[in-house]
């Protein structure tokens, strides 16, 4: 049985926080290539402020949508104030045996009179590739708007070819419809618009069923974002949130086990072995990377849950040869950032389907590890790996291809450095655009550090006056 890929090839933003248009590629789609089987970074660097975190929430509302969940209310605050709506393309490539399908997924988001945020629109769009040759154009095959009252879904020819196979699924295409809007949800995507779609068709709406199927299995399994909440409740000391996959042979399960670090866990029957799967496939990695270091779940024995089920009292435990266990808290922030995402680096480093996205990778990471990793992904991977980053340790790592700079321009927000030669290092050529410019959009707002030193001297001036 042939494995299906799914690989992000860019993403476009228009309005999404204080990004009017900015567009990211991958690597392999900046180069018209159509490989599947090698690692992608894509590092992302800019002044504070500049839209880099942007890439990385809309990637985790691109997954809300893509997995069918409903809509959060703070999206509202990533409209553009200035707009009424902002919208979001996603590329993809979806590769199964010889076929390939260059998938476009583009989704608009409205903010109503009550201050929520609302699917104005979405659709699909594919073209079909066999043995890299073309066959046909990209075009939309599935196109929902919310103000559209008279048509399920349109273009009406591929509502036709599904409604061929089985004039009974027009009735439920018309209450999943409505149950998306209630539910203020994706129309695609959403639970009762899957029952449908995911059926088996033998006729022309096949390769879509299989389109829509094989994309939302990437946003539930093979997706992963950890974004600046993540890092949060770590650099507070509260939570340790280890993002992490363990396949099996029926199935698999994905998500975010999060472990506290103010005191002990409790965790039922089946959390408690997601936990120690997780701790046995990091600890392979752990040692090399931190010399010596292992993690051990100490258990207190068992404790009634809420529910009334009876729970496992852990605590996760820090070792190293020849010293006596303490509790992983008492580790630096670097270090349980690096526990953290290690077993969904894990899964990237080995499966091509994969894709994690981090914001500020480098946050308490010592810049030599954190090269030394991105040098061994980058030779040996097979995933994709997006991060932001101020370190700029990366930049000497890494090829030109791989890095994206954000800029003070919000209608063309993140480009690759241009005249780049291969003797050239990449860290001395971006320190030199910040300070003589010569690249095609200026990517630093200048600072004077005389405006900020009598800035300080005016500010230090008022505290001494209110006192």
């Amino acid at each position: 049985m042939s494995q299906t890929i799914v690989r992000l090839q860019g993403l476009e933003l228009r309005n999404i926080k204080n990004v009017e248009f900015g567009k990211i590629e991958m690597p392999n789609s900046y180069q018209n290539e159509r490989r599947y089987n090698n690692s992608e970074i894509l590092g992302l660097y800019g002044q504070n402020g500049s839209g880099k975190t942007a890439v990385i929430d809309t990637m985790y509302f691109l997954q809300k949508f893509m997995t069918g969940e409903s809509i959060e209310k703070k999206l509202t605050d990533y409209i553009n104030m200035k707009k009424e709506s902002a919208e979001l393309k996603a590329s993809f490539i979806i590769f199964e045996d010889n076929i390939m399908y260059d998938v476009d997924y583009n989704i608009c988001i409205g903010r109503e009179k009550d201050n929520f945020a609302v699917i104005e629109k979405e659709s699909l769009s594919c073209s079909k590739i066999i043995e890299d040759k073309k066959i046909n154009n990209k075009t939309i095959f599935m196109e929902f708007k919310r103000d559209n009252r008279e048509d399920i879904f349109t273009p009406k020819k591929r509502l036709e070819e599904l409604l061929d196979e089985n004039k009974e699924d027009k009735t439920d295409l018309i209450v999943a419809k409505k149950m998306a809007e209630k539910s203020n949800c994706s129309y695609i995507f959403g639970t009762n618009s899957r029952e449908i779609f995911f059926k088996k068709y033998d006729g022309k709406f096949q390769q879509y069923s299989f389109i829509i199927k094989r994309l939302f299995e990437f946003a539930v399994k093979d997706l992963f974002v950890i974004n600046n909440v993540h890092s949060g409740v770590i650099s507070a000391n509260i939570v340790l949130p280890m993002a992490f996959r363990i396949d099996s042979e029926n199935n698999g399960v994905k998500g975010d086990l999060p472990v506290s670090l103010l005191e002990t866990t409790i965790l039922d029957n089946e959390d408690l072995k997601i936990l120690r799967n997780i701790i046995e496939e990091i600890n392979t990695v752990l040692y090399t990377i931190i010399p010596g270091l292992r993690i051990e779940i100490k258990e207190y024995g068992s404790q009634l849950m809420d529910n009334g089920e009876e729970g496992h009292k852990i605590e996760l435990m820090s070792s190293r040869e020849g010293m006596p266990s303490f509790p992983i808290r008492m580790e630096s922030e670097g270090i349980i950032k690096i526990i953290s995402i290690l077993n969904a680096l894990i899964q990237a480093f080995s499966d091509p389907s994969i894709c994690l996205a981090i914001d500020e990778l480098d946050a308490g990471i010592f810049e030599y590890i954190l090269g030394e990793l991105l040098q061994i992904f980058d030779e040996s991977a097979k995933g994709q790996l997006i991060f932001t980053s101020h370190n700029l340790r990366a930049l000497e790592m890494l090829e030109k291809e791989s890095i994206m700079f954000s800029t003070t321009n919000s209608s063309n927000q993140y480009i690759h450095m241009k005249n780049i030669k291969q003797s050239n290092n990449l860290r001395d050529v971006y320190l030199r655009s910040i300070t003589l410019g010569g690249q095609k959009e200026e990517i630093y707002k200048e600072t004077s550090s005389l405006k900020i030193a009598r800035a300080f001297r005016r500010a230090g001036r008022c505290v001494k006056n209110n006192e």
